[in-house]
């Protein structure tokens, strides 16, 4: 540092003073957010937010500030039992091909499916969600929302995402036995594609834990302690 120029050194400093001025104003958006959520958004929910008001930041600092700060968003317990989809055999139960080999080291080898619920506060009204994610880099490549949990809404996100499948694949599709996955209209598009299917055993939601991690981070996040009235608000 001795033989550092004067100039040198004063330009240094002005650097590492603007590094911190910038840093210092992230941190103190990241706390107004955070304290705007109620303490509910984890890092992820905090980055889609940062970029919302123009801010070019990645997952992994908008973490690394959270963590810094002590910023931790408040854990909810589910209250009630999760949705199920399965009712008996209804139709073809296919063999646990993925047997939780779940790192995959290109896209459009397997993808995984499911379909969760949203309850709407002091009424019988539901919200349904089926995504299809690609389990290379865990990127949904399509979902559906629907009031009705029928088979049609779960094979539109399937057409949806066989819009992305190239001619030539080794595509497997993985799921649970519900009976959206085991109905005709279903498995008539896998072969229609040579597609493999793959079904967790039942009452085994770790041979889909990848599927449930997702829904487990998306309701941590954006509807555990959050009082939607309607569909429309959710």
């Amino acid at each position: 540092m001795s033989n550092l120029p004067k100039s040198s050194f004063y330009e240094w400093v002005q650097k590492l003073e603007a590094v911190n001025k910038e840093e210092l104003e992230l941190t103190n958006v990241i706390k107004n957010i955070f304290k705007e959520s109620n303490e509910t958004y984890g890092y992820r929910r905090i980055t889609i937010a940062l970029k919302q008001k123009g801010f070019n930041v990645n997952h992994k600092k908008a973490y690394r500030i959270m963590r810094e700060n002590n910023l931790k968003c408040i854990k909810f317990t589910r209250k009630s039992r999760g949705y199920s989809s399965f009712k008996g055999e209804v139709g073809r139960i296919a063999e646990n091909k993925l047997n939780r080999k779940f790192q995959v080291t290109a896209p459009n080898k397997v993808w995984v499916t499911d379909v969760t619920e949203f309850k709407i506060q002091g009424s019988n009204q539901k919200l349904y969600l089926s995504p299809i994610m690609d389990l290379f880099n865990s990127e949904v490549i399509s979902f559906k929302l629907s009031t009705a949990p029928t088979v049609k809404f779960t094979t539109d996100a399937l057409d949806d995402a066989l819009k992305r499948l190239p001619k030539k694949h080794q595509l497997t599709i993985h799921s649970d036995q519900g009976f959206h996955y085991q109905h005709a209209q279903w498995v008539k598009r896998l072969i229609n594609r040579n597609i493999e299917q793959s079904m967790s055993r039942r009452g085994n939601c770790i041979d889909n834990s990848p599927m449930e991690n997702f829904f487990g981070l998306l309701k941590q996040e954006m509807y555990y302690g959050e009082k939607f009235t309607s569909i429309k608000q959710l």
